[in-house]
C-alpha cells in the first residue's frame, strides 16, 4: 500500500475533514507539494481562531461545492480576508433537498424504502456517476483556475467527503498521482474526528437509533466502491483516464503541465 508522507493537521474547532493532499506520490517518483492544496468540509461554522488558521494558509481561492440547498441549511462560508471565493455547485451526492429532509426528518419505514438492501450504497455510487457525466465542464474549469491563478486553493462541499472527494481525485489524476494514493486520501474522511456529524431532528421518529445509524452509514462513510464508481465511469464514457481529462474536461497538454510544474514538487 502506498505511504503518504505526514504533514501537521491542526485541530479546526468549526471545520471538519481539513487536511493538506500535499506528500502523495505520483507514478513518476514526485509528490504533491504541501501547502498549495487543502481539502475540508464547510466553512460556515468556522471560529475566529479557525478563521486565523486558515488565513495563514495564504489561500488564493476557496471552491465551494455546495448548492443552494446546502447553504441555506449550513449557512454561507465564513469570509477570509484577501481570499477569492469561488461557489461552483455540483450534484448533490443524494439527490438534493427533498432526500436530505427525509434523511433528517423522516420515521424509520421511510428510511428502510429508500436506503435498506444496499439502496443507500448504491445512491452514493450512483452519485458519482452522475457527477463524472455531468459535471466535467464543472472540473475542467476547476483545473484551469488551479493552473492559472488559484493556488493556494482550498476545495470543500457540507462534508468534504464527496464532490470535494471527487474534485480533488480528479485534480490529483491529472498530476499524475498514483491511484492507490488518491484512494488512500479519499478514505481518510472515515476517521472519526473528520465525519460529517448526521443531524436528525429532535422530533424525528427514531432519532439516533442503531437501525436508524445503520441505514444512514452509507451517506456518511468514504467508500472505495463509490470511488470505482468514478473512475470506472470516466473510462468507460471516455475509454481511458487521459482521454477523460483531455476530452471531458477540455484539459490540453500546456495546462496539465503547467498544473504539476504548480503541485508538484
Amino acid at each position: 500500500m502506498t505511504q503518504q508522507v505526514p504533514s501537521t493537521e491542526p485541530e479546526l474547532a468549526g471545520v471538519r475533514n481539513f487536511r493538506d493532499v500535499g506528500g502523495l506520490p505520483t507514478v513518476d517518483g514526485r509528490r504533491v507539494r504541501h501547502g498549495v492544496l487543502f481539502r475540508s468540509g464547510h466553512l460556515a461554522h468556522a471560529t475566529a481562531a479557525d478563521v486565523t488558521f486558515l488565513s495563514s494558509l495564504g489561500l488564493h481561492t476557496v471552491f465551494d461545492f455546495r448548492n443552494a440547498a446546502d447553504q441555506r441549511l449550513e449557512g454561507p462560508d465564513v469570509e477570509l480576508p484577501g481570499v477569492r471565493n469561488v461557489n461552483l455547485p455540483l450534484t448533490d451526492p443524494a439527490d438534493g433537498a427533498e432526500f436530505w429532509k427525509m434523511v433528517r426528518e423522516g420515521d424509520l419505514d421511510q428510511l428502510r424504502a429508500a436506503l435498506a438492501d444496499g439502496r443507500a450504497a448504491e445512491r452514493m455510487a450512483a452519485s458519482y456517476r452522475v457527477m463524472v457525466k455531468e459535471r466535467a465542464a464543472e472540473h475542467g474549469q476547476v483545473l484551469r483556475a488551479l493552473a492559472e491563478d488559484s493556488l493556494p486553493a482550498l476545495m470543500h462541499c457540507a462534508a468534504g467527503k464527496d464532490r470535494a472527494g471527487l474534485s480533488i481525485a480528479v485534480t490529483l489524476l491529472a498530476v499524475g498521482v498514483e491511484r492507490d494514493a488518491i484512494v488512500a486520501d479519499y478514505l481518510e474522511s472515515n476517521a472519526a474526528h473528520r465525519r460529517y456529524k448526521v443531524s436528525r431532528g429532535s422530533s424525528a421518529p427514531g432519532g439516533t437509533s442503531p437501525e436508524v445509524m445503520e441505514l444512514l452509514n452509507p451517506l456518511f462513510d468514504a467508500r472505495a466502491e463509490y470511488l470505482a464508481a468514478a473512475f470506472t465511469t470516466m473510462e468507460q464514457t471516455w475509454g481511458d483516464t487521459d482521454t477523460y481529462l483531455a476530452k471531458g474536461l477540455g484539459l490540453t497538454d500546456t495546462t496539465r503541465e503547467r498544473l504539476r510544474e504548480r503541485l508538484l514538487d
